[in-house]
């Protein structure tokens, strides 16, 4: 959607075409697109490449839990993202996005917090920042 680069994802199984209302939380495996309404969760289950797609007429009320997001419609929610998320010109996103990798086109709308998460391996030591040493500078005309 954003890069010259294609992501390992899943083709397409399942298809909410413009005009579908779906009240209920959606679990699916493989790719799933959405050009109709989902008021519910949404969740992939048990494939590391599934992919959620939401065109410019698609929304969804409801959290996200997904490993690829590609997003040009409306989600109302908080979401995860465990690999990546792209968000496309005409996204809106009402909620917390957390994510591994984000690419974000210019026109996108996120309101609420952008958290990365580090995917580090559970009880490992979080980096700890690099503070570089204090010096002394001279200013002009400084005793």
């Amino acid at each position: 959607m954003l890069s010259g680069k294609k992501a390992k994802t899943s083709a397409v199984r399942t298809l909410l075409g413009v005009g579908t209302r779906v009240q209920g939380d959606i679990e699916f495996t493989g790719g799933l697109h959405v050009d109709g309404y989902v008021k519910g969760n949404v969740r992939a289950t048990r494939d590391a490449g599934s992919t959620l797609s939401i065109s410019e007429r698609g929304c969804v009320e409801g959290s996200v839990v997904v490993p690829h997001l590609l997003l040009n419609g409306t989600v109302q929610g908080d979401v995860r993202v465990t690999e990546r998320v792209e968000l496309g010109p005409k996204a809106r996103l009402v909620g917390d996005v957390h994510y591994k990798l984000i690419g974000m086109a210019i026109g996108a709308e996120v309101n609420g917090h952008l958290t990365q998460d580090s995917g580090s391996a559970a009880g490992a030591k979080p980096e700890q920042p690099q503070i570089a040493p204090v010096s002394t500078v001279k200013i002009a005309g400084e005793k």
